[in-house]
């Protein structure tokens, strides 16, 4: 059995739950969850733990934020009128967007809406919180030269070019 280091590929199965237990995230032994250690495809806490585990190891990390998707930063919290979205969009509180903000393209979603006055948060939605990752680990196998040169985990047949490289850079 090997166990994994930062040069394996993974494929786990996990439950992602927030501070009161409630499920965020999950993904299924059917449909595992496959990435490449050691590049930051995954929060910095669960691939620490996960170094040295093996096929079938079960497992809950619980991560602080620092570990996990970082602390809310204020500075990503603004204040907008309500002019400056385009008029025909139906704004709710908890929409999320994509737009300008603090100078780079980042999903934001609406806190509250007071008159015209709208409160906009550009954090991470999980940034700030704990969470707890209910995890088995599936599969493991070494990643290949070429994975590691791409910095991802190629599936059968190479490179799709429907995949795209964007989502890989950070």
């Amino acid at each position: 059995m090997q166990p994994i280091d930062s040069k394996s590929v993974v494929g786990i199965s996990y439950v992602l739950k927030g501070e009161i237990g409630e499920v965020l995230d999950k993904s299924s032994e059917a449909d595992p969850f496959v990435f490449l250690m050691g590049v930051e495809s995954i929060v910095p806490g669960l691939e620490k733990a996960l170094m040295g585990k093996q096929v079938d190891d079960e497992f809950t990390a619980t991560l602080q934020p620092t570990e996990a998707y970082g602390e809310l930063t204020p500075e990503l919290i603004g204040q907008v009128n309500r002019s400056e979205f385009p008029s025909e969009l139906d704004l709710v509180q908890g929409a999320r967007f994509q737009g300008e903000v603090a100078g780079g393209i980042r999903m934001f979603t609406i806190q509250k809406i007071e008159g015209d006055v709208v409160t906009i948060d550009a954090n991470h939605e999980l940034a700030g919180k704990v969470l707890q990752f209910e995890v088995k680990v599936l599969t493991v196998r070494p990643a290949t030269e070429v994975e590691l040169s791409h910095k991802h985990v190629h599936h059968e047949g190479g490179c799709d070019s429907d995949h795209g490289h964007d989502h890989h850079h950070h």
